[in-house]
């Protein structure tokens, strides 16, 4: 016969915690073989499990599971102006880029890098000019600029109107959020690290620290919402972007990586990169034509 714990509900008056009377305890029994095969599936010495072998998906798919010594904090609690990971648990540090940035929340700052101006307002031509600044070419550029703005403007408009500009608002951006993705953004813009965490957690198989397409693929499948044709579409192409500009030479999306797309970070270091990489090459040329002279 399994063994039966009791636990009766306390309350606080004035301070003071003092047991309930007989009539108004709320009791809560439950078996401690359900501890039991707890400790039995994983995670080991927890008492819960977050993977039974009864149903697979939740053994292929373990989530962020906080482990002794693990420095990220809170892990539930979603950052309004960090996007904060076990490994970077104070967010983006380099050039001081949290603390210039406290005034945003996460998802703006994800978009800041195609605020050329810094006005809050989002135009075609920045969009445009952002993504050209990373190397791409001509056609790609304005077909991500027509799939941002022309479906990602209307949410953000400060009025019931959609914008003849197709202008995106950064005052109202976390009206884009969009489902079937890693759900690292609340409704709210904020940045959720154990939602970062569980994303990677779940879908980087090998421990690499990173995600390749076909480890993407799975994600992509196992994060869709029944009927969200808009998320499935929006995450394909989103993450699609992601690997462009990345471009991991071993083919993996490194999980510091992303971590820079959702805080934009990474955008103005890969804009600096094409940069220098202009400047090299246009160097280069002068030092052959110069040889050729001589």
């Amino acid at each position: 016969m399994s063994q039966i714990t009791t636990y009766v509900d306390m309350t606080t008056t004035n301070g003071q915690r003092e047991e309930e009377t007989d009539n108004d305890a709320t009791e809560i029994e439950f078996s401690t073989d359900h501890i039991d095969q707890a400790f039995s599936d994983f995670p080991v010495e927890k008492p819960y499990s977050v993977a039974i072998k009864e149903y697979p998906v939740t053994e292929e798919r373990k989530p962020y599971v906080p482990k002794a010594g693990d420095v990220l904090r809170d892990a539930g609690t979603a950052r309004a102006t960090i996007a904060a990971t076990n490994e970077k648990p104070n967010g983006t540090t380099e050039n001081n880029w949290a603390r210039d940035h406290a005034h945003q929340t996460i998802i703006v700052q994800h978009c800041d890098y195609f605020d050329r101006d810094h006005d809050g307002i989002i135009w075609p031509q920045d969009t445009y000019i952002g993504f050209r600044n990373f190397g791409w070419g001509l056609i790609l550029s304005i077909y991500a600029t027509f799939l941002i703005n022309a479906f990602l403007s209307y949410p953000t408009s400060p009025s019931i109107l959609p914008d003849p500009f197709f202008r995106i608002y950064l005052q109202n951006i976390h009206k884009d959020k969009h489902g079937s993705d890693s759900m690292s953004y609340d409704n709210e813009g904020r940045f959720r690290p154990q939602n970062f965490e569980d994303f990677f957690a779940k879908y980087d198989q090998e421990g690499k620290g990173g995600l390749t397409w076909r480890d993407f693929m799975r994600a992509w499948k196992g994060q869709a919402f029944v009927f969200d044709f808009f998320g499935w579409s929006a995450t394909f192409f989103e993450w699609l972007a992601t690997y462009l500009l990345l471009w991991p030479e071993d083919g993996v999306m490194r999980k510091e990586d992303v971590r820079g797309i959702f805080d934009g970070s990474i955008f103005y270091k890969k804009a600096e990169e094409h940069k220098q990489k202009q400047v090299m090459a246009k160097q280069a040329k002068n030092r052959k034509s110069r040889s050729h002279i001589n």
